[in-house]
């Protein structure tokens, strides 16, 4: 234990949020609120976000068993971060989310620390995380970064115990490495015994884990390509086509535990049967991508989608792309209002 004390405490840096002032005459709201640099607005702003979510996306009721909502939290939440700063992978696997851990002891202010788990995202998903925090008991509570961002804070030890049962045993990614410290720092702290998160082995078509990994990171992409005769400036004739593609990316190395990648990213391209292709992007890190676009394969994944459904803002995105290959498997795609429609949808993605 001892040990393991000092591990930790030469990996993590302690990280202080500093306190965020109200407008004149107000203090902290209860409940849910929304509060940052600039007060958004109170705990009725969250609901009535929370409200509109529930009305308009009937997809949620999947998610009220929370083992579901579990296996969707593990890749759109839960990255891990070592430091004062979130460690972003590629997108949104577990992306822009972090777990801040400090170190084991009180600070010159004679503060007790806890690590923090922080969702970030676009205020139009305020809605989604209201949602999530509605189903955790109404445990955390927002804040307001400039004018478009928001993050959901998990960071009292009840909220975090109860995050850590809910995904344990469900990461898939070395980021599991970084989990099992948050697991650790929580046991030598408060004395607890919580057992070690193992890989999740299980097949990804049997729950919504994947669908998490999708709105963190996935992009469904539709593609047309007009008919262009041969000319003096183009040697060949181009037939028009129109395409679907789903692609997702991720840096070779998980800078958190610098522990490969590709070996995870090779079992998902088996489960999606596509092949992994890298590249260099322009920071200079290398990412194997994971796409398809044969039609078997598109039918494989709105089959999935449709029943583990997307649950934030790529939800929209998504149905757009289903309306597609509804066009593309009955041929509309091939007459003029066919093109029409697809060329406007195309703007909305």
């Amino acid at each position: 234990r001892a040990k393991l004390k000092r591990t930790i405490l030469s990996i993590y840096n302690l990280y202080i949020a500093k306190p965020i002032p109200f407008p004149s005459g107000e203090g902290p709201l209860q409940g849910p609120y929304l509060r940052g640099k600039s007060l958004l607005g109170t705990s009725k702003e969250v609901e009535k976000a929370l409200d509109n979510y529930r009305a308009n996306n009937k997809q949620y009721k999947l998610y009220a068993n929370n083992k579901n909502l579990g296996y969707y939290l593990v890749p759109c939440g839960a990255l891990p971060c070592c430091g004062t700063s979130p460690r972003g992978l590629a997108g949104l696997l577990e992306g822009g989310d972090h777990i801040s851990l400090p170190v084991l002891s009180t600070t010159t202010l004679n503060r007790v620390l806890n690590p923090r788990i922080v969702f970030t995202s676009h205020i139009s998903n305020l809605g989604l995380y209201a949602f999530i925090q509605s189903n955790l008991g109404n445990i955390g509570r927002f804040q307001m970064i400039g004018n478009n961002t928001i993050r959901y804070i998990i960071g009292d030890k009840n909220g975090i115990i109860l995050f850590i049962n809910l995904i344990h045993g469900k990461l898939r990614t070395p980021k599991n490495k970084i989990f099992n410290d948050l697991i650790n720092f929580i046991n030598i702290k408060y004395s607890t015994n919580i057992s070690e998160s193992l890989l999740d082995s299980s097949h990804f078509s049997n729950n919504s884990w994947f669908t998490g990994f999708t709105e963190a990171d996935g992009h469904f992409g539709i593609k047309y390509v007009e008919s262009k005769a041969k000319s003096d400036t183009c040697n060949r004739s181009v037939s028009e086509n129109v395409s679907l593609k789903f692609r997702l990316d991720q840096r070779s190395y998980d800078k958190s535990t610098s522990s490969p990648m590709k070996p995870f990213m090779e079992k998902l391209a088996l489960f999606l049967s596509c092949n992994l292709k890298s590249y260099t992007n322009n920071m200079g890190s290398e990412i194997p991508p994971a796409g398809v676009t044969p039609a078997g394969g598109i039918t494989f994944l709105v089959d999935y989608f449709n029943k583990y459904t997307l649950l934030g803002d790529k939800f929209k995105d998504y149905k757009k792309w289903e309306v597609v290959y509804g066009m593309i498997k009955s041929k509309e795609h091939l007459t003029d209002e066919g093109r029409l429609k697809i060329r406007s949808l195309m703007g909305k993605i």
